[in-house]
């Protein structure tokens, strides 16, 4: 096989803290190679070199055998290099043939423009063996179907080395799979495809090839079929992940109640058709289903965000359904959402910003100035507590890895002493570690008396922490389980409609 990619000796500094730490890194034309690692190993940052988003500040890099000095995206483009990245970078009320036009400008006029390229992403949806209307507007697409815009962008820039960062990671398992032979097909074509992932099954189903990070440094670089997923895991995290469970506790009073609720999707169709639920104080409430029941706008009810189009909730007994989301935080609500950047973070505030935030609002740091220093110190205090890793109170929130960025959201929102929390997805994307991590801290919250509402695809996670648990299927609750439930009697209810 043609080497395509050689990284070497690769180090990058951000705030002075140390991203990636003498790298390596090599890739073949005609294979799947994973670039497998927990969240904060270095794995996006090494790849944010080679596609020219950030220059490092040591090593080598050669493409096609020849070194090369990337100083940016338009000349990472034309060394054939194209990255989907894990946040798309679409344009949402412009259509697909649009945005896939403005990537790839073809000159002449804007209409004529549209015609080539929509004949193009025909073409390559033909090729690559799936399905996108070059008309249809970005914000009226499935997520699966805006990856795939993502893909046809970089191919049509003539990308033979293609990365993808993290795709299947707000995708279900039969999109994932679907995604990933797409991603075969494209190395059996030639292209050298790398995938950036924390998935073990990822690596072991689809990828020829996989180099291990940990802690910005590379530690292997192996054939999976050599590797055990007990050996792949020891190798990404150093150790055996710590265990979110506990022993589980009595709940006491209901302190969330929902009755009879009901919400529409964007689109109008019905989402939620008279939902009825409560948490108490002292435990975990999963809500499981298959995605797209109802789950997104259950969870942006309750913040606040979508409005009931029927229905109760009630925050300790006060009527909260028409509230904005600043009166349910003063109730004592605190969120986590599923998209940590969109409802979360504020991407270019420092983290000691971001974490200050419900402080500042309930006048905890000052009212006609801010106290910095005590904002300060209350975030040193919970980088240390929340074992956020990756950067320091000045350092910009668009720098952290996914599960540093989820840690921070949740270490904000319950160092508030939120006693009621909804945690909508809230390992999503996440590595075994980080993943453990945030789980800890939902069961501590628990432990010390607050109401947790945990929203989530993923049955085991549902399985594991909940105390009782409600089955979210076309926007009702068909079922409810105490602890222990029966996977496949909660198993069948999810997919009953199937």
């Amino acid at each position: 096989m043609t080497v395509a990619l050689e990284m070497s000796g690769v180090s990058k500094e951000f705030d002075g803290n140390r991203a990636l730490d003498e790298a390596w890194f090599r890739a073949e034309y005609g294979r799947v190679h994973a670039l497998l690692g927990e969240n904060g190993a270095g794995k996006s940052s090494l790849m944010n070199v080679v596609c020219g988003l950030y220059f490092p500040d040591r090593g080598r890099i050669a493409i096609d055998g020849a070194p090369v000095a990337i100083d940016g995206p338009a000349h990472a483009r034309r060394l054939g290099i194209g990255m989907v990245h894990q946040h798309f970078k679409l344009v949402r009320p412009f259509t697909v043939a649009e945005n896939v036009a403005m990537a790839n400008r073809l000159g002449g006029r804007w209409t004529d423009q549209i015609q080539r390229v929509s004949e193009s992403i025909e073409r390559y949806c033909g090729e690559l063996g799936f399905e996108l209307d070059p008309d249809s507007r970005i914000d009226s697409i499935s997520v699966a179907e805006r990856q795939r815009v993502e893909i046809v962008k970089v191919l049509m820039s003539g990308a033979r080395i293609l990365i993808l960062d993290e795709p299947t990671a707000v995708l279900t398992d039969e999109e994932a799979d679907r995604l990933l032979a797409v991603v075969r097909g494209l190395a059996g074509r030639g292209s050298a495809v790398v995938l950036i992932t924390h998935k073990l099954r990822e690596v072991r189903d689809f990828a020829d090839r996989v180099t291990i990070m940990r802690a910005g440094r590379t530690v292997a670089d192996e054939n999976p079929e050599t590797l055990t997923d007990q050996r792949m895991t020891e190798l990404m995290v150093g150790s055996a992940p710590r265990s979110a469970l506990a022993a589980r506790s009595a709940g006491g009073e209901a302190r969330l109640e929902i009755e009879g609720l009901s919400a529409a999707r964007d689109d109008g169709v019905t989402a939620l058709a008279s939902v009825t639920l409560s948490v108490q104080s002292g435990e975990i409430y999963g809500v499981a289903g298959v995605g797209g029941n109802g789950q997104t706008e259950l969870a942006e009810v309750l913040m606040g965000v979508r409005a009931a189009a029927g229905g109760r909730v009630a925050i300790d007994g006060a009527d909260r359904t028409s509230a904005h989301p600043g009166e349910r935080r003063k109730g004592g609500l605190g969120t986590i959402p599923a998209d940590r950047y969109l409802h979360g973070l504020t991407a270019d505030l420092t983290v000691a910003e971001n974490f200050g935030l419900a402080g500042l609002a309930a006048g905890r740091y000052g009212k006609l100035w801010v106290a910095s220093t005590r904002m300060r110190g209350d975030t040193e205090a919970a980088i240390a507590d929340f074992e956020i890793q990756g950067g320091g109170p000045a350092t910009r929130s668009r720098l952290l890895s996914g599960g540093n960025a989820q840690k921070l959201v949740l270490a904000r929102e319950l160092s508030g002493g939120a006693g009621i929390l909804v945690a909508h997805s809230p390992t999503r994307g996440l590595d075994v570690r980080a993943c453990a991590a945030i789980q800890s801290q939902l069961l501590a919250a628990r432990e010390r008396g607050a109401a947790v509402l945990l929203i989530s695809e993923d049955l085991d996670e549902v399985l594991d922490l909940s105390d009782r648990i409600g089955v979210l299927n076309r926007g009702r609750i068909v079922g409810e389980f105490a602890r222990p439930a029966d996977r496949h009697a909660v198993g069948r209810l999810m997919v009953g409609h199937a």
